[in-house]
C-alpha cells in the first residue's frame, strides 16, 4: 500500500473528465519522508485534470505538484525548505498495457490494476523524480581547496624526501 494513496475509479472520470485534488496529511507527509529519504515533507498536493481516451482504458492526466520540503544541502550538510512546483503530463494504462518504447520525449506512463488509478502514487512518483539530486541552500559554494598540490599527502613525502633522496 502506498504512502499516499487515493484511488480512484477509471469509471468515475466519465466523458467529461474530472478534476480532483490529493493532499497528503501530516501522517502521510512523514511516511513520504521516509520513502523520499528526506528529513521532512511539510506539504503535499497535486492537482489532477484526468480524460478517459478515445481506447476506453488510457487516462490522460495533467497535474499540478506542490509541496514543501525539508532537504541536507550537499555543501554545508544544513537541513534547509524548499519549495517544489512542477506541472506534469502522465498517462494511466492498464497494467502490462505498458509501451516498450523508453523514448525520454514520449508522455510518461503509469500502470494500474482493476480500473482503479492511484493518485496518491502517482502524486509521489513525480514528486520523486522532480526533485533536484544535488540539493543545494542558496549561496552555499563549495570550498576552496586550491590547485591540489600542497593538499596529497604526497606533497609532503616528497618534500621530505627532497631532490634526489628517492629510494628504490
Amino acid at each position: 500500500m502506498s504512502e499516499l494513496s487515493r484511488p480512484i475509479a477509471r469509471a468515475k472520470i466519465g466523458a467529461g473528465g474530472l478534476t480532483t485534488l490529493v493532499r497528503a496529511t501530516a501522517e502521510e507527509c512523514a511516511a513520504v519522508a521516509a520513502r523520499l529519504d528526506v528529513p521532512a515533507v511539510q506539504s503535499l498536493e497535486c492537482l489532477f485534470t484526468l480524460n478517459v481516451e478515445d481506447d476506453g482504458v488510457t487516462v490522460h492526466a495533467q497535474g499540478r505538484l506542490r509541496a514543501e520540503m525539508t532537504r541536507v544541502c550537499v555543501v554545508s550538510a544544513e537541513d534547509f525548505q524548499t519549495p517544489v512546483e512542477e506541472e506534469f503530463e502522465i498517462c494511466f494504462v492498464p497494467s502490462g498495457q505498458e509501451r516498450d518504447d523508453p523514448d525520454p520525449e514520449q508522455i510518461d506512463e503509469v500502470p494500474y490494476d482493476n480500473d482503479t488509478l492511484d493518485l496518491g502514487e502517482a502524486a509521489i512518483e513525480q514528486l520523486g523524480l522532480v526533485m533536484d539530486p544535488y540539493p543545494r541552500i542558496e549561496g552555499a559554494e563549495l570550498p576552496d581547496i586550491g590547485d591540489g598540490g600542497e593538499a596529497s599527502p604526497f606533497a609532503a613525502l616528497a618534500r621530505r624526501a627532497g631532490p634526489g633522496n628517492t629510494r628504490h
